[in-house]
This record gives C-alpha cells, structure tokens and sequence, in this order.
C-alpha cells in the first residue's frame, strides 16, 4: 500500500523491507512510512531518500555509514543505527519515540545525540573519552560500557533506568 506524492516522494502505509539487498543509496525518496522501515545490512554511505516520518521503528544498521545526515526528523519507536562507521551523532533525528541504539561505531564524540531519549540509549563498544552531549533525559538504561571512558563527566542529569559504565578508563 503505498502513494507517490504530487513531489515524487512516496507513503508507505505498512513496512518497507530494503535488508540485505546490497543497496549503496536508498532507491526512492520517501516522506512517510506508517509502521517499520528496514535499510540494515547493506552498503548504504548516507541515509539520503529516508522517510521523514516513520510510525515505528528506522533500523540502518549494518552499512558503511558515516553520518546520520538524511536520516528520519520523527521515528515513533526504536532507532538502530549499530555497526557503522559513525564518529559523532550529528543529523539524528529530532524525535525518537523509543530508544536509541548506536553501539559498536567508532563514535568519539556524542554530539548531535538527541535531548531526550524516550527509552534505552545504548553506545557500548565505542571510542568515547567523554559524556559530553549526551541527552539530559533518557527514561530508559544508559550503556556506555567498552569505551575508553576516564570520567563521567557530562553524563544525562536523569537516567530512568539502569546506568551501565563498565569497562572503561574510569579513574575513581
């Protein structure tokens, strides 16, 4: 089920499936996708062509991405961005209705994280020496354990879950 707008983008009432189909750019240019929008596991560069509006959950996991410029302004649920080449968090999205997953990059910096996080935001296994820009709010966990870590400094004012910071550099 889906429209082609008047500008030549597309709505998707349901889930765009684009896994595993060795995509290195998004195939069209899509406004709104009402559920799940899928891109992982491909060669993507830029998440150029990415809805603007995604019900659920936006999952660019698993490509060669090295900015989040061209990604959703509003996702509803989950947003997976794991195993890329991402160095900062620069173009996430606006809203993020869930939570937050941007483990396993090569992040140093978490500038352009969003404010507020709406459930868990997860960046283990990063190259993160400091928590400066992270949110000031996330109402799920924070993990940031596997960095390279020497102090909490700049971490959320309020965590509603559990705050993992193992395996770091941390002197106490």
């Amino acid at each position: 089920n889906y429209t082609i707008n008047n500008d030549g983008t597309i709505d998707v009432d349901g889930d765009v499936d684009l896994y595993i189909r060795k995509l290195t750019k998004i195939p069209f240019k899509y406004s709104r996708v009402s559920d799940r929008f899928d891109c992982s596991n491909n060669q993507l560069t830029n998440l150029i062509g990415s809805p603007i509006y995604i019900g659920l959950d936006f999952n660019c996991s698993a490509n060669k991405l090295t900015s989040l410029k061209g990604s959703p302004d509003y996702i509803g649920g989950d947003f997976y961005c794991s195993n890329n080449q991402l160095v900062n968090l620069k173009g996430s999205p606006d809203y993020i209705g869930g939570g937050f997953y941007c483990n396993s990059n090569k992040l140093t910096s978490l500038e352009g994280c969003p404010k507020k996080i709406n459930g868990v935001l997860d960046c283990e296994h990063n190259n993160l020496t400091t928590l400066n820009y992270s949110p000031n709010h996330i109402d799920g966990n924070f993990n940031c354990r596997y960095n390279k870590l020497t102090t909490l400094k700049g971490y959320p004012k309020h965590i509603n879950g559990n705050f993992y910071c193992g395996n770091n550099e941390i002197k106490y």
